[in-house]
């Protein structure tokens, strides 16, 4: 009787990698179309390592804000925004420096919390925030990023912008509430609606418990440069109370930073 040639099992490749490889691997895992936010289980799959490495991994990143965690997916930080954005850009310059007096007189007028933000591909970026007494947790922070299609300020901009709304739905609408709005078709009625009236509202749709309301800030040739929102718990806020100061106030912002890029050019038109 012949005994069988065993052949060995496969080995499971060792993975030689470095903790600073991996978490590179992990961070090159995300794309354009992952703004919503990647599982642990595809981002270990991308990466070709474990789930228990991964984990371990993801919460260095998430401690230093390169990555961050919201339920159950992972996204990019705003420690990857602030090291890919251009020091001195005109748009820093305009919406963190122009439009930031604006976004305090808001506060002073509405003694509410109120937010200042641009688009940064299908994200919100929060370049100021100020806070009212009456504080409801938020996923909001200065430097931080969300979804445009479930944040006020989002919507008060992606309104003014079809191809930048197609690119938030071939990307994936994911529900972060029971109100956030998932379907295609329902998310452009609603800006359609942003584009009509001029404000935008987040009604408890990124948060629960949190009402916002939100209004874009236009820069030259009528295109939003940034937005501002005033929120607060849904139980007492009533956004409708807010929306004469909010306009008033982006008005008064967008022709400051209208008059500013104005200026910057004629300044280098001189040096030329």
């Amino acid at each position: 009787m012949t005994d069988k040639l065993k052949v060995p099992a496969a080995e499971k490749p060792i993975d030689n990698r470095g903790a600073v490889d991996k978490a590179f691997s992990l961070l090159r895992c995300f794309s354009d179309h992952d703004a919503n936010g990647i599982g642990v289980s595809e981002l270990a799959r991308r990466a070709q390592m474990s789930k228990t490495t991964c984990h371990r991994i993801l919460a260095t990143l998430v401690a230093n804000g390169a990555i961050e965690r919201a339920g159950d997916v992972y996204r990019l930080g705003p420690l990857c925004f602030e090291l890919t954005h251009t020091t001195g850009s005109l748009k820093k310059e305009v919406v963190g420096e122009v439009l930031t007096p604006y976004l305090a007189a808001l506060f002073e007028q509405t003694r509410q919390t109120v937010h200042l933000a641009f688009l940064q591909g299908t994200q919100v970026i929060y370049v100021n925030k100020l806070f009212s007494i009456k504080r409801i947790p938020a996923p909001s922070r200065i430097g931080g990023s969300a979804p445009a299609y479930c944040t006020g300020v989002g919507k008060a901009m992606l309104a003014w912008d079809y191809e930048r709304t197609e690119s938030v739905i071939k990307a994936g609408l994911t529900s972060w509430t029971e109100n956030t709005i998932v379907d295609p078709n329902k998310l452009r009625e609603e800006l359609v609606r942003v584009r009509v009236e001029g404000v935008a509202y987040d009604r408890e749709e990124i948060t629960p418990g949190l009402t916002c309301v939100a209004a874009p800030i236009f820069g030259r040739n009528n295109v939003p440069i940034a937005a501002m929102s005033v929120s607060g718990p849904t139980a007492t806020f009533n956004p409708e109370m807010y929306v004469q100061a909010l306009r008033r106030t982006c008005k008064a912002a967008g022709k400051a930073a209208i008059t500013f890029q104005r200026a910057q050019e004629e300044r280098r038109k001189v040096g030329q």
